[in-house]
């Protein structure tokens, strides 16, 4: 089953890296002020937004954990990948205004306005320890599966080497780079993966071949309310609060909106985005139900490198794979990157030096993207953390974190009368049972915990466990604010809402721009089609 690497793989490997870096070092001259450096100048159009968007979630976790999950429990998985396709809608049409009429250069930002400077840094800290932990080091553990697989490296060192290699144009380039390469290697994920399903659909006779060869289970979306992974009951009501906060809250995704030229670009470029959004069910969940039907030994996460160093891939269609897959992983933890040297520079080190100049918050930003390579090199050897089941555990991890951000944000959005300090408490006691709560059953695993209360407390599944904090937490938020009065009354620096006009860019109402019953038809049509993919397998 093992097919090594040909010289021509290896050769279309290494024009790959030749061609990103140079990208990213072409861009080293648009950095003059920190919109530039860290929203490309406010300039970006909606194919790069959408490509962006794209490149940006998809990463090796992706790649290696939906086709693990595919293989293990079949379609059930994309679950995930669908349900983003409405928020991403929600972003472009209802969020995007709202940032942009705030007039912000990220989302701890805005919540600094909303509320004040102690919630702005605490959700500020609070993104760059979810960045670190649920998309570097996981994409970095992934990668590290199948680069073990093909060329023998540890993901100790393959790790080292992906990231000194996409810290260097992160670094030179700032986000402009990281949005050019995106372009290039979301294209270029989209190729590898659609080659993967090309040529496994083909060996195992076709869909109607494929389904003849695994149980109708693999083809079922929606499981039983008391399935350990994916519960129906928790992917209708525990995914969204999971995807509002990472499409609408997260400055790792939100931070394209920001740099977009209009509106209107930024609602089209979500547009694309949520369209891609309904690849990953047929190019990366699709061929882990392949890897089991052609290789029935194949268990879990193992599914995506057996197809990749197995004999399916002819030679340059390989190497055209494993570059796709090199810029899934390079695209994700450069915006990871630079996403995080954006929230310290601006929401930490502008923050406590209003008066900066433009180019010293610009060396301030290198110097932190230098900082958070460093940083990760550091923790490199931790990965040996990461569950066996890259994509379970990054869902279950976000889900932990993501209740009671979506709870604030979403009332914060809603209601004037939620105030600085009831966020604050309800930030802290929400993320405090969060965070508790991934430390136990991480114990529990390792068998460190007896005690049956808290074994219990460990056994709610994870999406069940995001519906209770996100209730929990709203519940404390409103209590706080409107039943105890707790703190005095914040309301919006700002009136923002989908119908006013956008103060920041002298923009008209997002209901009187052009095209706009046409972007509001292919919005529907979207939908249409991601029910439609949801009736098909139910």
């Amino acid at each position: 089953m093992q097919n090594p690497i040909d010289l021509i793989d290896g050769a279309i490997i290494f024009i790959y890296f030749l061609l990103v870096l140079g990208i990213g070092l072409f861009m080293k001259h648009r950095d003059k002020n920190v919109q530039d450096y860290f929203l490309s100048g406010r300039k970006l159009g909606w194919f790069a937004i959408g490509i962006s968007l794209f490149a940006t979630n998809i990463s090796s976790e992706h790649i290696i954990g939906l086709a693990g999950g595919g293989a293990a429990r079949g379609l059930a998985i994309a679950q995930f990948e669908l349900m983003a396709i409405f928020f991403l809608i929600i972003l472009g049409w209802f969020i995007a205004p709202i940032y942009r009429n705030a007039n912000v250069l990220t989302t701890p930002e805005y919540i600094g306005k909303r509320f004040n400077e102690t919630n702005r840094k605490f959700y500020s800290g609070l993104s760059i320890f979810t960045y670190i932990l649920t998309k570097i080091l996981v994409t970095l553990f992934a990668g590290g599966i199948l680069l073990n697989k093909l060329f023998g490296l540890s993901i100790f060192t393959s790790s080292i080497i992906i990231i000194l290699l996409t810290g260097v144009y992160t670094l030179v380039g700032g986000f402009s780079a990281v949005i050019r390469t995106q372009m290039f290697q979301g294209i270029l994920v989209i190729v590898g993966a659609g080659l993967v399903l090309f040529f496994g659909l083909n060996q195992v006779g076709g869909f109607q071949g494929l389904r003849d060869k695994l149980p109708l289970d693999h083809f079922q979306m929606f499981k039983s309310i008391s399935d350990p992974d994916f519960p129906w009951t928790g992917i209708v009501f525990g995914a969204p609060i999971i995807a509002f906060w990472y499409w609408c809250a997260d400055h790792y995704i939100v931070q394209r909106i920001l740099g977009a030229k209009s509106i209107e670009h930024a609602r089209t470029g979500t547009m694309l985005a949520s369209f891609l959004k309904t690849l990953p069910l047929f190019i990366l969940v699709l061929p882990g139900l392949i890897a089991v039907a052609l290789y029935p030994d194949v268990r879990g996460d193992e599914a995506f490198p057996a197809l990749v160093y197995g004999d399916l891939l002819p030679v340059g269609i390989k190497g055209i794979v494993i570059a796709g897959f090199l810029a899934a992983m390079m695209s994700s933890l450069s915006a990871a990157f630079n996403s995080i040297a954006a929230l310290y520079t601006i929401d930490f080190y502008k923050s406590n030096h209003p008066d900066a100049s433009e180019r010293t918050l610009v060396l301030v930003g290198r110097m932190a993207t230098i900082v958070t390579v460093f940083v990760v090199l550091l923790i490199v050897p931790f990965i040996k953390i990461m569950n066996s089941t890259i994509y379970i555990f990054l869902q279950s991890t976000q889900a932990f974190i993501s209740a009671p951000i979506s709870a604030v944000f979403l009332l914060g959005f809603t209601l004037k009368k939620i105030n600085a300090k009831s966020v604050f408490v309800s930030f802290l006691i929400g993320e405090a049972v969060g965070v508790s709560r991934f430390f136990l059953e991480f114990a529990a695993n390792a068998g460190m915990i007896s005690n049956p209360v808290l074994l219990a407390f460990t056994k709610i599944n994870y999406l069940h466990f995001t519906i209770f904090l996100f209730i929990g937490t709203s519940v404390l938020l409103l209590s706080l604010s409107y039943l105890f009065r707790y703190g005095s009354k914040i309301n919006p620096v700002r009136e923002v809402s989908l119908f006013t006009g956008n103060k920041m860019a002298g923009e008209k109402s997002i209901m009187k721009l052009p095209n706009v019953r046409v972007q509001a038809i292919l919005s529907f049509a979207i939908l249409l089609l991601t029910l439609g993919l949801w009736y098909i397998f139910i």
